[in-house]
This record gives structure tokens, C-alpha cells and sequence, in this order.
């Protein structure tokens, strides 16, 4: 739609192409392999954060475009155009939509970043990560095995893989065609039918994947798009009796509820990777104190703290507590918010004025409680939603910044004495989808990761992770895993096939 002007180098380009752009926004949703309005011909309104402009009138779904999305998606499944086709045809479509992706990757990291404030450039990351999420699930398909059983000469016991039937993936605001590529690249490489349904808060990217999805080839009712609110479609979808899975990032809460939703219906399988409040300890002995600032101002302050892995937790070993603090601030000077279309900027704007305003009361919260307010804590003046790197110190267990997610660039620094209370005051906490962990000592890192409570620990690194790795979380954080061959296993049934030979 708008590949055909050149590649955008600086601000004044992203801006050019963003009105170009603007113009050719598909809204429908897009059910059946056709865009349509929704039913009830209701929309939503989507913004841009950064300037308060309305971007689109959006279809909202409801209950009556579910039930329509998940005909068409059990009739595909039955069909078995795609369910029962090779792996290796699956894999040739999804490598086309890959490609499709590739070429269009401008104008969906622009879509992100009109729609929900992001700095372009970290959208181009993620459109990066959303196209090597679909390859390496695509490449992965054809070379997964059944099993066979160990058995006597008189049977034969064969393990079958078989896809699960209609997946409803449900995906947040804060990286949304990344989040949606790791829910569905490995739900249809597997032979599922899937439906999506976006962020009412981001719907944009999703609508434009659906036309790229068609041209690749995925046949009618294969793959499908619901914009609309949580607690309509979301909700219909999840209490569908013909969905037989359900794929969830977001929060905590919303998570239980989908939860029970799936126990009111038919028992769907349901896989969840909800929030996080991240610990990141630093110890003593760890080398060039100014690069592990960087990274651990990095961990919280990148797509403006709007982030479930985000670090949110700095735990610093108090010999080195004063000089550390110093040098995160000084990182974090150079960590301001700017227009998301400048290539500069490395923080963009809130997401809309509700996290906006939840992140100012957190900041406010904090103040109260007694923490030290070491940088930020106020929002910028001028248009748009605006909130720079806010730094506290002095925070203790018992204080609200220092145990609920925040979701914005808010970050609580404890000091600890000693390896046992760090791991201690690590896992305090009600959630553990990541933690984070600085030392040169080997025996000190092998200790502490196995003692560490989450899904994955990060040494000497923050999120420096691939699609070889799987991604989750433990606790409260949920209970699925995105990315590498164990999403696969996810989105497929085990079907065990016991022959008996005549001898």
C-alpha cells in the first residue's frame, strides 16, 4: 500500500509516510475471508498517543461476529484444506506470508506506532522478531516427529501429533503484531484455525496481517480478525463451545477470568502469559558497572515500561548501591520520550489516557509511601502522553511501586546485604514471569538461577533471548510458553494409537 516510497530515514520521512498512510487504513473486521463491518455496525475509535489525533472508527465486534468467526473457522477445520495439509505445504504458505511481512515491514511498524505511541524504530525490532517468529515455526513443522512406542513383537503403540481445532488468540497493545506472530505462527503451523482478536487499543497491524495472510494463500476461515473489547468478543469467544483453545497475553486479571470462562463452556485448553514485576540483581562483583546501568535502565525504561518482562525491580547489593544508582540515572538522562516518528527517540508515549493516568498515580503513590523520587516523576508538557524515566529509591516490600505492575517507565531500586536476601526479596512476589541476574562469579550465578522463581533468568543480559528459547512465566505471570518446538507441542493433542499384530 505505501511500499513503493522509499525507505524512511528520518522523522520528515516517517511523518510523509504516515499521512500517506492514513489515507488507505483498512477498519472492517475481517471474518469469512472478506472484510466486513461488525453486526451491530459498531466501532471504536483509535488514537494516536503521541498527538491526540483520531487515527480510524474501527469495527467492534461482539457476540454475533463470534459466532460467525467460529463457524467459519470449525467448517475450515473440518474441511481440512489446511488442517490436513503436509507440513510441508503449511510451511510454504507461512514462509509466503513471512515474505509478505518482510516487504511490508515499513508500513507495519508505522501502524504500531501511530496506533499505540511506540518510538518507530523499536517497532521495526518488532516487526523484525514477528517475522523470524513465523519462519522458524514455519521451517519447524516438517521436521517435528511422532513417536513410536516401545512395545513386544505382538503390538505396535504409535504416538500421534494432531492440531487442536479452532485457536482464539488473544493479543495486548504494548507489541502488538510481535505478540500476535508468536500466538499464531506456531498455532498454524500446526493445523489449527485461528481467530484473532487484537487489542481494542491497537487493532490496526492485525487488519493489514489479514490482507498479507490472504495473499499468501491461507484458505477461507483459516485465519480471522475480530477487533473489539475484551469483554464482548473477547468474552464470546472465550465461553464459545466451539473454540477448543485459547491464547492469552495480558493481565493477570483478565487472565482469571478467561480461566473461568473456559470451565463455564467446554474446558478449553488455555494458555496464558499474564503480567510481571521482574527482579533484576546486581552484585558487587560484576564488571564495568556503566554498561550494566545501561542495560538495567534499558530493562524498564525500553517501549516505555509498557512491558511484562520489563525489570521494573532493581535489587543492588549495598556496597555498590550509591555509585550503581548514580550511573542508572545518568543512563536514563538518555532515555527521554520524543515523537515516535523521529528514529532518535528511544521512549514514544503512553498508550491512551487511562495508562497515563495509572502510571502518574503510581508515581504519586510512591511519593507518599516514603520512597526517594530520584528522577522524573512528572509528565511533560505539551501535546500527547508524555511520561519520562521516573526513578525510585529507598523502596521497600511493603510499598506499592516496589510490588504491582506499574506498566510504564517507573522502576523501584531495593539494596541487599547479602546472596540469601536477595534471592528472598526476588521472589517476594506474586508473579515470576522474568529475573534478571549480574555476577561474575559462577558458582554465585548457578546457585541463584536455580533458587530464582520464574520462567526465565537472564545473566549478564536483559531479554537477550531468540526463538530457540521458550518464553513464560511461573506464578501468577501464567502458565504457556511462546516461542521455540514447546509452543508447537501447545497448539497440537497427543493421539495414542495401539495396533495388535496377528502373529
Amino acid at each position: 500500500m505505501t511500499e513503493h516510497l522509499r525507505i524512511p530515514q528520518t522523522r520528515d520521512d516517517w511523518q510523509a509516510r504516515a499521512e500517506s498512510l492514513k489515507a488507505s487504513l483498512e477498519t472492517r473486521a475481517y471474518i469469512d475471508e472478506a472484510f466486513v463491518d461488525a453486526e451491530s455496525g459498531a466501532t471504536l475509535t483509535t488514537i494516536n498517543p503521541a498527538t491526540g489525533e483520531v487515527l480510524a472508527e474501527v469495527a467492534s465486534c461482539d457476540a454475533a461476529d463470534a459466532e460467525i468467526a467460529v463457524a467459519a473457522a470449525r467448517r475450515a477445520f473440518d474441511d481440512g484444506e489446511w488442517s490436513r495439509r503436509s507440513p510441508g505445504g503449511r510451511k510454504a504458505v507461512l514462509l509466503r506470508l513471512a515474505n509478505l511481512m518482510e516487504a511490508h515491514k515499513h508500513e507495519l511498524a508505522l501502524l504500531d506506532t501511530l496506533d499505540m505511541g511506540k518510538p518507530v524504530n523499536s517497532s521495526l525490532g518488532d516487526m523484525a522478531g514477528a517475522i523470524g517468529c513465523l519462519r522458524h515455526h514455519a521451517e519447524s513443522i516438517d521436521k517435528l516427529y511422532g513417536e513410536v512406542a516401545p512395545t513386544g513383537d505382538n503390538a505396535l503403540g504409535l504416538v500421534l501429533r494432531e492440531p487442536l481445532g479452532v485457536v482464539a488468540s488473544i493479543v495486548p497493545w504494548n507489541f502488538p503484531l510481535m505478540m500476535t506472530a508468536w500466538k499464531i505462527a506456531p498455532a498454524l503451523a500446526a493445523g489449527n484455525s485461528v481467530i484473532l482478536k487484537p487489542s481494542e487499543k491497537s487493532p490496526l497491524s492485525a487488519l493489514r496481517l489479514a490482507s498479507l495472510a490472504h495473499e499468501a494463500g491461507l484458505p477461507r476461515g483459516v485465519f480471522q480478525v475480530l477487533p473489539g473489547f475484551g469483554h464482548s468478543v473477547g468474552k464470546a469467544l472465550a465461553l464459545s463451545m466451539d473454540v477448543d483453545c485459547l491464547a492469552f497475553t495480558g493481565s493477570t486479571g483478565v487472565g482469571k477470568q478467561l480461566m473461568q470462562y473456559a470451565g463455564q463452556s467446554n474446558l478449553k485448553k488455555v494458555f496464558l502469559e499474564c503480567g510481571g514485576k521482574s527482579p533484576n540483581l546486581v552484585f558487587a562483583d560484576c564488571k564495568d558497572l556503566d554498561k550494566v546501568a545501561e542495560h538495567a535502565a534499558g530493562a524498564i525504561f525500553h517501549n516505555q515500561g509498557e512491558v511484562c518482562i520489563a525489570g521494573s525491580r532493581l535489587l543492588v547489593e549495598n556496597s555498590i548501591r550509591e555509585t550503581f544508582v548514580e550511573k542508572v540515572l545518568t543512563a536514563a538522562e538518555a532515555m527521554q520520550p520524543g515523537d515516535p516518528l523521529d528514529p532518535e527517540s528511544f521512549m514514544g508515549a503512553m498508550v491512551d489516557q487511562a495508562q497515563y493516568e495509572r502510571v502518574l498515580g503510581y508515581i504519586r503513590r510512591g511519593v507518599e509511601e516514603g520512597a526517594t523520587l530520584r528522577s522524573g516523576g512528572k509528565a511533560l508538557d505539551g501535546p500527547g502522553l508524555f511520561i519520562p524515566p521516573t526513578v525510585f529509591d529507598d523502596v521497600t516490600e511493603t510499598m506499592a511501586i516496589g510490588r504491582e505492575e506499574i506498566f510504564g517507565p517507573v522502576l523501584a531500586v531495593f539494596g541487599f546485604d547479602s546472596e540469601d536476601e536477595a534471592v528472598r526479596l526476588a521472589n517476594d512476589s506474586d508473579y515470576g514471569l522474568a529475573a534478571g541476574l549480574w555476577s561474575q562469579d559462577i558458582d554465585r550465578i548457578m546457585r541463584v538461577t536455580r533458587k530464582l522463581r520464574s520462567g526465565q533468568v537472564f545473566v549478564n543480559n536483559w531479554a537477550d533471548m531468540d526463538q530457540t528459547v521458550p518464553f513464560g512465566g511461573v506464578k501468577q505471570s501464567g502458565n504457556g510458553r511462546d516461542k521455540s518446538h514447546h509452543s508447537l507441542e501447545e497448539y497440537s493433542d497427543l493421539k495414542s494409537v495401539w495396533m495388535t499384530l496377528v502373529p
